[in-house]
């Protein structure tokens, strides 16, 4: 498990690549904080956006459905 302390693009542009499973450089996203949750991340990337949690969990930040 990665723990990420702070909003460092490098970091989490690498926890990012590991889930999407394709190389994501720092420049190409944009990280801001998570009111909802201390520690926790939005981060937007292409067309999409993930929160990263607190204990270095990255998600997809958008509905699905489940059947």
């Amino acid at each position: 498990m990665d723990i990420v302390y702070a909003a460092e693009k490098p970091s989490i542009a690498r926890l990012l690549s590991e889930h999407v499973r394709r190389r994501v450089r720092p420049e190409d996203i944009k990280v801001s904080e998570n009111p909802d949750e201390t520690g926790s991340f939005y981060i937007g990337f292409n067309l999409d956006m993930f929160v990263l949690s607190p204990n270095g969990e990255i998600e997809s930040d958008r509905l699905q459905l489940v059947k």
